[in-house]
């Protein structure tokens, strides 16, 4: 009843001994290593002998007897039983039928579980194999099962096979025909993996497995940052954006905490004494990560006309190799594209990595009350080997402090 299956345990039978069986019957329900199923019966007479109330039963173990009203089949029994406990001597089984008796043997099967049944649609009787609950979608839906062929085990009509049956818009029988239904695919191709791809997957997949990698996520209110940028760009001449004030502030926060502005190179960790943020830039192929250096040193006007040439040069292909080397940290910005929250993963060799959502509005409490807010989430990606909890969490705790009070980061 699964391909993976090794034993059942019945849960309970339908039908009582004595009782008149006929093909399509459910004798009775068994939980399988994926679900509870129901046991069908495949043949017609009668329930004669129940082996296992309830309770595991192997793969190929007796489940059940059935046979004509009143027919001998002890001896039958008997023999199927010794049979299986032969086979279980050779290894070539894992039954349980050593702990059995032949008086009352504890299990049960129908003939179908141990007999192959045809493959054909129909039985040797000419009745059609089909389940429950297909014969029942059947007899709702005005289908001949005959006209259908069975994709289930040895033939049997199932479920999918009246839904397919309906899909293809063939008359049913008494009933109108149906119209097919027409689907669209997207196109399936293969493409080779660019350079750039090959040499992202090597890197990042370096880093992930071999850095331990750990996030710390902070919320930070940025009402104070969005008066400040729409004060600096009435007067200034180049725009100032979000994420050339997080650069700022992530320079000012790396300068106090020196710790997270590191490498590991395996017998010693190097503190670095300039800080060079990496700043990832989606591009076709994949993501390129030009560097701003000494970002803590300089304006937020000249980190704004840095950022918009590397992102420039990054996208056109230009970028030269010193503008992508040298980098002490990382940032990665997704907050234009409406991404609230995610973890990114370390840019060798960095020890870290801050991955920016967007300003969401949502409802906050302020002194009491609930008001509107302006909320940013970030979540610091650190190498456990470099960066230890408390000093990532005191690294976004000065990150915060820069820019929901932006005037200290011009400081």
């Amino acid at each position: 009843m699964s391909d993976t299956m090794e034993e059942g345990v019945i849960v309970g039978w339908l039908k009582k001994v004595g009782d008149e069986v006929e093909p399509g019957d459910i004798l009775a329900e068994v939980e399988t290593d994926k679900a509870t199923m129901e046991l069908e019966s495949y043949h017609e007479g009668y329930l004669l002998h129940i082996g296992v109330e309830e309770g595991p039963v192997p793969v190929n173990g007796i489940l059940a007897v059935i046979g004509e009203k009143d027919e001998a089949f002890q001896d039958q029994l008997d023999a199927a039983l010794a049979s299986e406990s032969t086979a279980t001597s050779n290894g070539t089984e894992e039954a349980n039928v050593q702990e059995m008796s032949t008086a009352d043997s504890g299990s049960a099967v129908s003939e179908a579980m141990q007999e192959a049944a045809p493959t054909s649609v129909g039985d040797e009787d000419g009745r059609v194999k089909a389940s429950p609950l297909a014969r029942r979608m059947a007899q709702e839906q005005g289908i001949d099962l005959s006209r259908l062929q069975g994709s289930g085990e040895q033939g049997r009509i199932i479920k999918q096979d009246i839904l397919s049956y309906k899909d293809t818009g063939e008359p049913l029988p008494g009933g109108a025909p149906q119209t097919a239904r027409a689907y669209q695919s997207l196109e399936t191709k293969e493409v080779s993996v660019s350079q750039m791809r090959k040499a992202i997957a090597r890197r990042l997949g370096e880093s992930k497995f071999s850095a331990p990698h750990f996030y710390v996520t902070m919320e930070i209110d940025m009402s104070a940052a969005i008066e400040s940028r729409k004060a600096l760009n009435v007067t200034a001449p180049p725009k100032i954006s979000f994420n050339d004030l997080i650069v700022k502030a992530v320079g000012s926060a790396l300068k106090q905490h020196p710790a997270v502005n590191a490498s590991w190179l395996g017998d010693k960790i190097s503190y670095h004494g300039e800080v060079h943020i990496g700043v990832a830039v989606a591009v076709e192929d994949g993501l390129l990560v030009p560097v701003v250096q000494h970002a803590d040193q300089k304006s937020l006007s000249e980190i704004n006309g840095e950022v918009k040439i590397l992102a420039e040069k990054a996208r056109n292909k230009k970028l030269q190799p010193n503008e992508m080397q040298g980098n002490t940290f990382t940032i990665s910005n997704l907050g234009m594209f409406n991404v609230e929250e995610f973890t990114a993963i370390i840019n060798p060799p960095d020890a870290a990595i801050l991955a920016v959502g967007g300003i969401i509005e949502k409802p906050v409490v302020k002194e009491g009350q609930i008001v509107v807010g302006q909320r940013m989430k970030v979540t610091l990606s650190a190498d456990h080997r470099v960066v230890d909890g408390a000093t990532a969490a005191q690294f976004l705790l000065t990150l915060k402090d820069m820019l929901e009070n932006p005037v200290r980061m011009l400081l």
